[in-house]
């Protein structure tokens, strides 16, 4: 059992997300950044899909009730009963009664706590991630809060691997992101001057995003006739430009449907890089081949 002794702002668990369900509206889920979510399981022993702890926002603390392998990713400090875990202490086992603080670091918005056994919460639909626009899903559907108990599951791959990653290594390069996509299903509705500007502009994540879709500071984009159109279908990582021209970028909890105008669609491998950017990063987009997405898609865990 693990039990939340201080919440951060924004702590959820989540898996890899609901399998199915876009047809009645259910969107895909699951973790922000599923790359980090798959390393913190595999340094802490467990499956690659086991639900773990999306941690942001703030520090926090959590207590084990027996001794486990615990891995933290993300820029993070960590102390264990209060004595500071250096680098590269990512996976670590913590004993009975033991109290884990952990402190994320600036250069991004999540961190994945994830424990050996994985976090054994009722599946919903298939998944154990946290659905907050509909409440189901997680931990009672909601944020973890103090005093949360969560259960240790079974879902493990054998012992963790000897050597450690440091993932400050995999998000060291600041600077403004890159961030590729494929032309978007009204591409013909926005000339060249809007596409230019697109492509051209630099943009950052508003304070006024969260797991359902990141809104964008920026350029104006207009489309040549009025933004909004008949509800069709949207994939995650559509970018929707509604009558105000500010971009909107459809993240795992956004919802299946829409009427605003996609002028573009972030390539998969990329999405996760978006979701890690902080409100004082630039965007920059850059359009790919489908053959090019198609080539990331298939290196896509």
């Amino acid at each position: 059992m693990i039990e939340i002794v201080k919440a951060p702002p924004f702590a959820t668990v989540q898996d890899l997300g609901f399998p199915s369900g876009r047809a009645w509206g259910m969107p895909q889920g699951g973790a922000m950044d599923p790359e980090w979510l798959g390393l913190a399981n595999r340094l802490a022993g467990a499956g690659p899909g086991a639900a773990a702890i999306e941690w942001a926002s703030g520090p926090g603390a959590i207590r084990v009730r027996r001794t486990v392998r615990l891995a933290v990713v993300g820029l993070a400090e960590l102390r264990l009963d209060g004595q500071l875990l250096t680098p590269p202490a990512l996976g670590f086992t913590a004993s009975a009664g033991s109290t884990v603080s952990i402190t994320p670091g600036m250069h991004h918005r999540f961190s994945y706590l994830a424990i050996e056994g994985g976090i054994a919460v009722p599946q919903v639909l298939g998944s154990r991630s946290t659905y907050l626009p509909g409440g189901l899903g997680g931990h009672e559907g909601r944020r973890l809060q103090a005093g949360d108990q969560l259960p240790i599951g079974r879902d493990t791959v054998g012992a963790p691997p000897g050597v450690e990653v440091n993932p400050l290594q995999r998000y060291a390069a600041l600077g403004d992101l890159d961030i590729r996509v494929t032309r978007g299903p009204q591409w013909d509705r926005f000339d060249e001057r809007a596409r230019a500007g697109f492509f051209a502009g630099r943009f950052t994540v508003a304070r006024a995003s969260d797991r359902m879709g990141y809104r964008l500071d920026g350029p104006t984009i207009r489309p040549t006739e009025t933004a909004a159109l008949p509800s069709e279908a949207a994939c995650l990582g559509a970018i929707q430009i509604p009558d105000g021209g500010q971009p909107i970028v459809l993240m795992p909890d956004g919802p299946t449907v829409g009427g605003y105008p996609k002028l573009a669609v972030v390539v998969r491998a990329d999405l996760r890089r978006l979701a890690q950017c902080t409100a004082e990063r630039g965007i920059r987009f850059r359009e790919v081949s489908l053959d090019e997405a198609r080539a990331c898609y298939s290196l896509t865990p």
